[in-house]
């Protein structure tokens, strides 16, 4: 399966594949070709990286695969983020962590990814984190001029409130295409502050970061995650799924139409996540999560 990121958008694999833990698979060159031609072989063909991710070095990684087999290129999407700078022995020019969303500072990050992935062009690139120094008309002629020379081919945000969404849009004269937010069943907050929303209205799916809470879905002991946990249990049983299954069902049945980001390197896990979209909740169940995530029910 998949699906138009925004009607003017580019078309995506129903899951991505999250690479900001590329570094801690201990993955040969070889078995990182593996990895990749299984999940492509799964359907999950968006590879999802940031510049930063394993210390700046993950995009690197990947593209020391895409340089031994150019060939997976046409059979991908690539999508990377910028605009965050850490402070690491490989960026010594940062004495403070902070976001560069300027002009020049985005064309060099572009540049460097490119190389970095052993590729001509990114399919998405999006801006990591809002930056309160941030200059909509820059970083949107900045876009511009990056499409224009084909080394981008689409552009969005990355944990933008719809504010910040709205004014960067409004300097553009092309859609971003998504706004990458984190949402599962222990963050249930862009269901209610506006950021599904306006996906809806304007079309777009929001792309899902850590759908699993960072893990603490299955592995957290507050009473919040217990709760989750114990019905996701139940459910589990009752519509023959999996707990990742149940927790991804519950994600994907929201009209905006969301797109989860699988941050692992174990097959399997895509594996079953790739069954997910099959399971349709009940309207009810998926109000008992709703609730059990809350601690209270709707009003």
């Amino acid at each position: 399966m998949r699906k138009a990121l925004h009607p003017d958008g580019p078309e995506f694999s129903t899951f991505a594949i999250g690479l900001w833990r590329l570094h801690e698979w201990d993955m040969s060159v070889d078995h990182r070709i593996e990895f990749i031609e299984q999940c492509i072989e799964l359907g999950c063909t968006t590879f999802d990286h940031a510049d930063i991710y394993g210390d700046y070095g993950n995009e690197a990684l990947f593209g020391e695969a895409l340089k031994k087999r150019p060939d997976l290129r046409e059979k991908m999407e690539l999508t990377t983020k910028c605009g965050i700078c850490l402070t690491t022995g490989n960026r010594p020019g940062h004495s403070i962590q902070h976001y560069n969303t300027t002009g020049s500072y985005i064309r060099n990050s572009v540049e460097r990814s490119l190389q970095q992935l052993n590729t001509d062009y990114l399919d998405l690139l999006l801006i990591h984190r809002p930056d309160p120094l941030m200059d909509a008309s820059e970083m949107a002629d900045t876009f511009l001029q990056l499409i224009d020379e084909g080394k981008i081919n689409h552009v969005g945000v990355s944990n933008f409130t719809p504010s910040q969404y709205d004014l960067l849009q409004s300097r553009l004269d092309l859609p971003l295409v998504t706004n990458q937010v984190e949402c599962s069943l222990l963050h249930t907050d862009p269901l209610f502050d506006g950021t599904f929303d306006q996906a809806q209205m304007l079309k777009f799916s929001p792309m899902i970061w850590s759908p699993f809470a960072g893990g603490r879905f299955f592995h957290d002991e507050s009473a919040r995650a217990q709760r989750v946990r114990h019905l996701s249990h139940e459910l589990s049983v009752k519509y023959s799924a999996s707990l990742e299954q149940v927790c991804l069902a519950w994600l994907l049945m929201h009209p905006c139409n969301p797109l989860p980001v699988l941050g692992t390197g174990k097959i399997d896990r895509i594996e079953r996540a790739s069954k997910a979209p099959s399971i349709e909740l009940e309207r009810q169940d998926w109000y008992r999560l709703l609730e059990a995530s809350r601690g209270h029910g709707v009003a």
